[in-house]
């Protein structure tokens, strides 16, 4: 089974890009969106009949968002945590046979870090969230996490230092995500591979030159280690300041 999350900022912008082309060059079973940043009746996205679409949209327009295109029919589909609703179309959890899948577009912090109490406290009710999913069945989580866990995730780690998507305590709230039973499925396989990024600014000549971040992840429950066949950056891809990350499984 093949899983591609990709923060497109702007579905209707990515898909004037190449999006569709992607989309069909990459078959993967399960397509996971963020930053979609639309309203019902917007877009009408041919995907063709084979998939199911599976969209949580934010109440203020143009912003956020997320959305799932899958070929495997769910179990049960929730928007939101403890309730299901989102008002900022963050998340949407697809329940499967065998698993959870959990696509989400995490609260940045903001540049002035005004948001920052914020992230924490929705980091702590999104890890128990997690949790409690994987009491009852193996998850995995994709998406715009909006932090660099370490120093190898980033292209100038000492510069950017305590900068929103860097700082000490939403490193640590990742940390404290792993550790309560999850994988960083990009580093299981490839823990000392430096330079491959997934974000960069659109400031002139930063792709270029790979000044980045990597804050698209594949996440995975513990014991779905024996599982997992591979995860991958797909850097080359166009059409967001974000690229395409993807897992592979074995079920």
């Amino acid at each position: 089974m093949k899983l591609v999350s990709w923060n497109v900022n702007g579905l209707r912008a990515c898909v004037g890009k190449g999006f569709l082309d992607y989309f069909k060059e990459a078959d993967a079973d399960i397509f996971c969106l963020q930053e979609t940043k639309l309203q019902a009746g917007q877009i009408e996205l041919d995907l063709g009949s084979e998939y199911e679409q599976y969209w949580n949209y934010a109440e203020k327009k143009g912003y956020s968002g997320t959305a799932v295109f899958t070929r495997i029919k769910p179990l049960s589909v929730r928007y939101g945590m403890e309730e299901d609703y989102e008002p900022e179309g963050r998340i949407i959890t697809l329940e499967f046979e065998q698993f959870y899948l959990v696509t989400v577009y995490t609260p940045n912090a903001k540049r002035d870090l005004s948001r920052l109490d914020y992230r924490m406290e929705w980091e702590d009710r999104f890890r128990t969230y997690l949790t409690g999913l994987d009491a009852i069945k193996p998850v995995l989580v994709c998406g715009d996490l909006n932090v660099a866990h370490n120093p190898i995730d980033i292209k100038n780690a000492k510069s950017n230092e305590g900068n929103s998507g860097f700082t000490l305590e939403e490193r640590g709230k990742m940390t404290e995500l792993l550790a309560s039973g999850f994988i960083d499925t990009f580093r299981h396989f490839y823990p000392d591979r430096e330079g491959v990024y997934s974000w960069w600014s659109y400031m002139p000549k930063i792709r270029e030159r790979n000044i980045g971040w990597r804050i698209d992840y594949f996440l995975a429950s513990s014991r779905l280690a024996p599982k997992l066949q591979d995860a991958g950056i797909d850097c080359h891809i166009l059409g967001s300041d974000h690229c395409p990350v993807s897992l592979t499984v074995e079920w």
